[in-house]
């Protein structure tokens, strides 16, 4: 897996995403435009400076995407939380 990194513009492939957030891909768009799945992006500095956070939420889960420089998928973690809504304090960058 792979994200492409292009001047600092970076892009998700809606498979990907779709995948991790058990959503079609082809609604992966459609979803984004609605605000249903929302992101943030955190640019790493210091030790971590060329790696970027991506932080993915929709429904009831969480994706989590470490990248290197190359848009290399070093690292990922998703959260369900099943039934229950996604908690709002882990829509926050950090957490």
């Amino acid at each position: 897996m792979k994200v492409d990194i292009d001047n600092s513009e970076i892009t998700v492939d809606a498979r990907v995403l779709g995948e991790l957030l058990h959503v079609p891909a082809a609604e992966v768009p459609g979803l984004l435009r609605l605000g249903a799945i929302t992101s943030i992006c955190e640019r790493g500095v210091g030790a971590d400076a060329g790696r970027y956070r991506l932080t993915f939420f929709h429904s009831n889960s969480r994706v989590r995407l470490s990248v290197d420089a190359q848009g290399r998928i070093v690292q990922r973690a998703v959260i369900d939380f099943g039934d229950r809504e996604l908690p709002p304090v882990l829509r926050r960058a950090g957490s």
